[in-house]
C-alpha cells in the first residue's frame, strides 16, 4: 500500500513519467529529494514502473483481441503462469463467470493471431476451450488510475497537508 504523499507523486508521473522531480516537488510543496527518494523506493519495491506507451497499431500490431480462457479445475495458476509468458499477451486477468481467465493479445495480423492461437496458446495443458472477440477499434486507452484529471497549470494536485 502507498501512502498519501506518495499517491500524489504517482499521479503526476502518470500523466508525465518524465516529469522533473522539482515541479513535482513545488506542486506538492515537499522538497526534490524527498521525491527522488520516494520515487526510488516505490520502484525498488515494485509498486511503480515508469515506462513508454505506445499505440500498438503504431508498432504494427493491427490485430488485437481479448480471449476468454476455461482451465481444467485447479490449473488457474499453473496455465496463467505459462500464458503470461506469451509476447503477444498485454494483459491477464483471472475472472469469476464463464471463463477462468482473460487475455488481451496484439498480434501483426490475422495470420500471426491464427498462428498463435492455434500453434501457441491453444498447445498450453489444461486449457479446455477458448473464446476470441476481435477489437474493431480502440475508443479508450489508459494508464492513469486515482486521478481523473491531469495535472495542468490550471489543475493541481492538492498539496500534502502538513
Amino acid at each position: 500500500m502507498v501512502n498519501e504523499i506518495d499517491r500524489k507523486i504517482i499521479a503526476y508521473l502518470q500523466y508525465d513519467g518524465r516529469m522533473p522531480y522539482t515541479t513535482i516537488a513545488s506542486q506538492l510543496n515537499i522538497t526534490e529529494t524527498t521525491v527522488r527518494r520516494r520515487v526510488k523506493k516505490l520502484i525498488e519495491r515494485g509498486k511503480l514502473q515508469i515506462v513508454a506507451v505506445v499505440k500498438p497499431k503504431d508498432l504494427g500490431l493491427d490485430e488485437a483481441a481479448m480471449i476468454g480462457i476455461s482451465v481444467k479445475a485447479n490449473r488457474i495458476t499453473a496455465v496463467a503462469d505459462e500464458i503470461a509468458r506469451l509476447p503477444e499477451v498485454t494483459y491477464l486477468f483471472q475472472a469469476a463467470g464463464e471463463f477462468d481467465l482473460y487475455a488481451e493479445v496484439y498480434c501483426r495480423d490475422r495470420e500471426h493471431f491464427v498462428t498463435f492461437l492455434n500453434d501457441q496458446l491453444q498447445q498450453i495443458p489444461d486449457i479446455e476451450r477458448t473464446h476470441s472477440i476481435f477489437i474493431l477499434k480502440m475508443h479508450k486507452l489508459s494508464y492513469h488510475w486515482g486521478e481523473s484529471d491531469p495535472p495542468t497549470a490550471g489543475h493541481r494536485i492538492a498539496p500534502l497537508s502538513e
